[in-house]
């Protein structure tokens, strides 16, 4: 795929690949930690919802990127097929039973950050539905989420700051969209103190471990993104500066060149053909925040599509980035993210 236009088309191809995979249950990477040979269970048993996808996380931003497509293109060639899946998957019993996972204490920790984020930003999408059904029914899983978030972060005392599931800025930014949509402001003041006491201090990011050889996500670039969801613009700005100071000389040089991917067989490995598509979204995003008369703007833009050209063209092929990339360019296509 290597269109750049965010329309109707482009749109149901993106659905068919998510409906081809959202309920696929094999293969499946499960992240499950067993307290007993009772707990050898198959991914459907465990996650009635987000059993699919090969993994729980991307899973449950394939959904997303279903609602937001749904949301967008509410007469589109794949409309009818997303609104059946939510009506069979959005359920009540099958949410409780994803609520109860959360609540083994083997599952403390379970996809956290990453799943969480991404669970919000589905519950985020589905408030902004015109049908409200899904939301509705849904809700106590985004509250178990919420509650975890709220105690987590408080114990967090050094962020994460790596490109792969475990990277913190992301977490934060994603909730920020929950936090605002639900007009929570009290998480919105832990998400905007944390993101303050773990990144208020950083000046001039060298950039120099990225990429590595499995990133999906920049950590220099979401921190900035993070920081410019949770920051006024007036705070925001001068942060900027003084985090990425050399910008205007295209430095860090290796934030502007697009990531090389070998193998894309290789999930690790195909994960670069992600880090692309996010950089493209935080490159755009970025940019979008500076003055018009800023000479950073062009070059960041420019960037962004310089990143996306390299990354949209793979976003199907192999299950390796199939059952997850597709999330990855709806982000970096769609301003409204």
């Amino acid at each position: 795929m290597t269109t750049t236009h965010f329309d109707a088309e482009f749109a149901s191809r993106l659905a068919k690949i998510a409906l081809g995979h959202v309920q696929r249950e094999y293969p499946n990477n499960v992240d499950h930690a067993l307290a007993g040979p009772q707990d050898a269970l198959t991914p459907n048993a465990l996650h009635p919802i987000f059993y699919g996808s090969y993994d729980w996380h991307s899973c449950v931003h394939s959904y997303w990127m279903l609602a937001r497509l749904l949301r967008r293109f509410p007469d589109g060639h794949a409309a009818a097929d997303i609104r059946a899946l939510f009506d069979a998957q959005f359920v009540p019993d099958k949410v409780a039973v994803e609520c109860a996972y959360f609540a083994r204490p083997t599952a403390r920790g379970f996809k956290r950050p990453y799943g969480w984020a991404w669970l919000l930003k589905l519950a985020t999408e589905l408030v902004l539905h015109a049908e409200d059904r899904w939301s509705r029914n849904l809700a106590p899983l985004a509250g178990v989420i919420t509650q975890r978030f709220r105690n987590f972060l408080p114990l967090l005392t050094y962020p994460v700051r790596v490109g792969t599931h475990f990277n913190t800025a992301f977490g934060l930014r994603m909730a920020a969209d929950y936090a605002h949509v639900t007009q929570d402001d009290a998480f919105a003041a832990l998400l905007h103190e944390t993101a303050l006491r773990w990144y208020g201090e950083d000046t001039d990011c060298p950039a120099w471990g990225e990429p590595s050889g499995d990133d999906f996500q920049s950590s220099a670039l979401i921190e900035a993104e993070c920081m410019r969801r949770l920051l006024p613009p007036d705070v925001f700005l001068p942060w900027f500066d003084r985090f990425l100071p050399r910008l205007v000389h295209r430095e860090p040089a290796t934030l502007f060149r697009p990531a090389t991917v070998t193998d894309r067989t290789d999930g690790k490995i195909a994960h670069l053909d992600g880090l692309n598509l996010s950089r493209a979204w935080c490159w755009r995003s970025l940019g979008n925040a500076l003055p018009e008369n800023d000479d950073r703007r062009s070059l960041l833009i420019a960037a962004a599509e310089n990143h996306l050209a390299a990354g949209l063209p793979h976003i199907a092929g192999d299950y390796m980035g199939e059952h997850w990339l597709a999330s990855f360019a709806v982000l970096a296509l769609d301003r409204e993210n």
